[in-house]
């Protein structure tokens, strides 16, 4: 019987390979198995029965209230031509230099990540608006694709990241399954605040290390990075003072992410009511901008509505798919090969990493956290793992997966607004340093686990 578990993991897989919908796939992949295993005996129906309460308990779950307020936020400075401004203002600051170009597309990347929290969004923006820029000034197509798709996964890590919003509530539920199985009935909790928090350091690290290597290829490859020239400098200024330039391009999406991230870290707001403040945030912006359009609003208000449809909808099919899974016995298997495995806990996380990131080729990040996290984390979490370090070793893994070739959902991203005279082969070669790079972190948080954990204690202790 348990076997049919894992038979109908395999199964639900394979049915999201053809391309059907994600949440549809999930529940009808349920509901088959559910009525097989029950027609042959080796299912209770009556497991069924707790659905109800699951689908209550998804639609007053204030923390997910966060991800349509974030994506309205992310949509709305995406449309604001905010990317644009910061880029024409880093550009002042860096391009006279070899890689200077490339260093502002980083910092403009880590802005855009932690203003939208989308993968997808902080890719398309900058691959539209750098790429054609930075290919015009000189550089090699492999370098100035791989820059950009590397900042754009940024928005995986970056707080306020909408995967960390979403794998908190995950983690939340799975830290509090595994506590009382190891029978602890006043179980501890795990906030998307935690996950902000331990993110920080770890997302600032990454970035300090693509930084380093445009610096590296500034002085082994100068002329494949060429600095701006005079001219270059002058269409950027428009005649306008550098001054007035850099204040009105970064004091407003500084000011708003300190306040959003800020209020969530030093306690002020919930990450709900954060995500409330940032949503009003950007759309001041926008007026500011001139760009609060009605034909705009519409494009966000659709946006919003469709990624935040899909999001709960996910939910729904997954908290059906774990119910039924739970009813063959396939946490049990789970755990039971998890301690089969040599290496203990060493050796169960990193075939759970591996797993996690070759899944990463052909699902999506949501789909991940709702199906296969709260399967494997409960297990992880009873054998000593800390949440929030796990939390941030799955993003950073999956972040890692959508940059690999030749499934990374960022290649495609850039693939579909890049020029035609950018070959895909150079895009695949120009992520392999960036990939490198990231599981060199993986590496660190591996071996000094406080780079993520240090944080969190010392705000919320």
């Amino acid at each position: 019987m348990e076997y049919l578990a894992l038979l109908m993991f395999v199964v639900v897989c394979i049915v999201l390979l053809l391309g059907y919908p994600v949440a549809l796939s999930l529940a009808g992949t349920a509901l088959i198995f559910a009525g097989i295993g029950s027609a042959t005996g080796v299912f209770e129906a009556a497991f069924l029965s707790a659905l109800p309460n699951r689908l209550y308990g998804i639609a007053n779950n204030q923390t997910l209230l966060a991800v349509p307020l974030f994506v309205f936020m992310g949509a709305m400075l995406e449309r604001s031509k905010i990317a644009e401004n910061l880029l024409n203002a880093m550009a002042l600051l860096f391009g006279r230099f070899n890689g200077g170009l490339a260093i502002s597309v980083t910092l403009v990347g880590m802005l855009l990540a932690a203003s939208t929290g989308i993968v997808g969004a902080t890719v398309v923006t900058m691959g539209l608006l750098s790429l054609p820029t930075m290919l015009k000034r000189g550089y090699d197509q492999k370098f100035a694709t791989g820059v950009i798709c590397a900042t754009g996964t940024l928005g995986q890590i970056i707080p306020p990241s909408i995967a960390l919003v979403l794998l908190g509530d995950v983690l939340s539920s799975a830290y509090q399954k595994a506590q009382l199985k190891m029978g602890i009935f006043n179980p501890d909790t795990v906030s998307v605040g935690d996950l902000f928090a331990g993110a920080v350091i770890p997302g600032m690290i990454l970035v300090g290390m693509y930084i380093l290597y445009c610096l590296f290829m500034a002085v082994a490859k100068p002329e494949s990075v060429p600095s701006l020239t005079d001219e270059d400098i002058a269409e950027i200024k428009n005649g306008q003072s550098t001054i007035v330039l850099m204040l009105t391009a970064l004091l407003p999406p500084l000011a708003l992410i300190f306040v959003v991230l800020g209020s969530i870290l030093f306690g002020y707001a919930t990450p709900t009511e954060a995500a409330g403040v940032g949503a009003m945030g950007a759309t001041i912006l926008a007026v500011f901008q001139k760009q609060l359009t009605v034909e705009n609003i519409k494009d966000v208000s659709r946006s919003t509505v469709k990624i935040t449809s899909m999001v709960f909808l996910i939910l729904i099919g997954a908290s059906l798919f774990s119910l039924v899974f739970r009813g063959f016995g396939g946490e049990e298997l789970v755990h039971g090969l998890f301690e089969q495995m040599p290496g203990g806990v060493v050796g169960a996380t990193i075939i759970v990493m591996a797993v996690i990131f070759l899944l990463g080729f052909i699902l999506d990040f949501i789909e991940i956290t709702f199906v296969v996290v709260p399967i494997v984390a409960p297990i992880l979490l009873a054998m000593g793992l800390d949440p929030v370090w796990l939390g941030i070793m799955i993003a950073i893994n999956l972040q890692t997966s959508f940059l690999t070739p030749p499934f990374g959902f960022a290649l495609f991203y850039l693939r579909g607004v890049a020029d035609k005279s950018v070959k895909t082969s150079a895009i695949y070669r120009g992520v392999i340093p960036f990939i490198l790079l990231q599981l060199l972190l993986l590496l660190a948080l591996a071996q000094w686990p406080e780079l993520v954990t240090w944080l969190p204690s010392v705000i919320y202790s």
